[in-house]
């Protein structure tokens, strides 16, 4: 029973997919969009910013939304873990574990509503570094990931309209 609500769910989800419509480059730039906001430390507002981006740049807001999801459940921990790292490389901050337990632990309580509010009361410098690492995780990701999704939703539109032309 588990697995045939899996299976449906999945096949929904590809089916959505499938069915996206748009310039490619607006599909790969809504999921690079989506993408950088999801390595920022906001937790709860990444779609949020993601979808205003996308609006911004005339962007997939679908797509932007999507790309959030990098930052999920599962990788939340090493994302934000190497966010941090990364800042504080780049502020020249001593990279002190303590400081940031209290973000760790709301991290492993999957508090995300108090994620802000972490960052925030653990200090300047940690918020700093936050901040400043997400933004670069988030341009390292982001760039590579425009280029590579453009190339494969074109390849995958190319497709689907030869698929068409086929059924005719």
């Amino acid at each position: 029973m588990i697995k045939e609500s899996i299976t449906r769910r999945l096949r929904y989800i590809y089916l959505r997919l499938t069915r996206l419509r748009g310039d490619p480059h607006k599909l790969a730039l809504g999921m690079a969009l989506g993408i950088f906001a999801g390595m920022l430390p906001i937790i709860p507002f990444h779609t949020l910013v993601a979808v205003a981006l996308a609006l911004a740049f005339s962007a997939s807001k679908i797509t932007a939304a999507l790309g959030t999801w990098i930052c999920n459940p599962a990788t939340i921990y090493p994302v934000y873990r190497y966010a941090y790292e990364l800042g504080s490389f780049i502020l020249g901050f001593d990279r002190n574990a303590e400081i940031l337990s209290p973000v760790i632990e709301t991290i492993r309580n999957e508090e995300s509503l108090h994620m802000i509010t972490a960052i925030l009361s653990a200090g300047g410098k940690v918020a700093a570094a936050f901040l400043v690492g997400g933004f670069t995780l988030g341009i390292i990701w982001a760039v590579p990931s425009y280029f590579i999704f453009h190339y494969f939703l074109k390849a995958f539109i190319t497709w689907r309209k030869s698929r068409k032309l086929i059924k005719t």
